[in-house]
């Protein structure tokens, strides 16, 4: 079946934003004289929403919560970052361009909060490719299970035969494969333990937005 719908993840895969992701929780902690997390902690964290995170912020150091209050600070850290630093990656706005000259309806759905992604997509000139933004957070889980694609999909109209989805990382880009949409996936440095994998897991495995095996997947 043609792909003629597409999901896109946010952080590390339309944007270059991983990096000050990683950081943020302990930059988080470290505001309140809190070590940085753990291996395994970070391990636990990276497919939750922002809630699943302030619940383990709460549990593992007493933090009095609510979780509610604890994402909202950890995202007016992030929010400084999309307002003044994070940049598209490579080749995302041609891309983009020509998705939609082909047809494609696309939308982002990603466990960061909609107004910041909003926020960065508008600074960055991309906001308008974007029927609509859809966050783990309204659905209720995270990347660890499909609901924010099905739901996604079902938004848009399709089905995941027709619903290309991209992402950046393996428990994602995984979920995604194993609900059986069509995954794109796109290299970030931040996930480079992860490559082999998720070369072997996707149907189209690429550097840049603008690559010409990317754009002949998509048929654009």
């Amino acid at each position: 079946m043609k792909k003629s719908l597409a999901i896109f993840d946010m952080d590390g895969t339309l944007v270059d934003s991983m990096g000050y992701w990683n950081r943020l929780a302990d930059e988080y902690l470290a505001q309140r004289g809190i070590p940085p997390l753990s291996g395994a902690l970070k391990e636990e964290s990276i497919a939750l929403t922002m809630l699943g995170t302030a619940r383990i912020f709460m549990r593992e150091f007493g933090l009095p919560g609510p979780p509610e209050a604890i994402r909202g600070e950890i995202n007016g850290l992030m929010e400084l970052h999309y307002r003044a630093d994070v940049e598209l990656k490579p080749g995302a706005a041609a891309c983009l361009e020509r998705m939609r000259a082909a047809g494609f309806r696309m939308c982002v759905a990603s466990s960061t909060a909609p107004a910041l992604i909003d926020l960065c997509l508008r600074r960055l000139g991309a906001r308008d490719y974007f029927e609509f933004l859809l966050s783990c957070e309204e659905v209720g889980v995270g990347k660890n299970r499909p609901d924010v694609y099905l739901e996604a999909a079902r938004r848009l109209g399709g089905t995941p035969e027709n619903t290309v989805i991209f992402e950046d990382i393996l428990v994602a880009a995984t979920t995604a494969k194993q609900a059986g949409f069509p995954l794109g996936v796109i290299y970030d440095a931040n996930s480079d333990a992860e490559q082999p994998q998720l070369k072997a897991l996707a149907d189209c495995h690429f550097t840049r937005w603008d690559d010409e095996a990317l754009l002949t997947w998509l048929g654009v």
